[in-house]
């Protein structure tokens, strides 16, 4: 299921964007889709769960670990 959204950018980079669906002969929306789909692929796999097993030197519990965020925030 697709949701729409609004999406604000540097002209700049909407420009490139805009140019390169043109190139590929696709709409700026399947070209932006494309991007937001390999973002959200590469951030679930670099902050997906590890296993493993190890002492803690800091004193910090696995509690605490996994208490962390999957994805840091956007930057504002």
């Amino acid at each position: 299921m697709n949701r729409r959204t609004t999406v604000s950018a540097p002209a700049e980079a909407l420009d490139t964007l805009e140019a390169e669906a043109r190139r590929r002969g696709v709409s700026l929306t399947t070209l932006l889709s494309e991007a937001v789909s390999e973002k959200a692929s590469a951030l679930r796999s670099t902050r997906r769960p590890r296993l493993g097993v190890g002492a803690s030197t800091d004193g910090r519990s696995a509690a605490e670990v996994t208490a962390e965020p999957v994805a840091h925030p956007p930057a504002s």
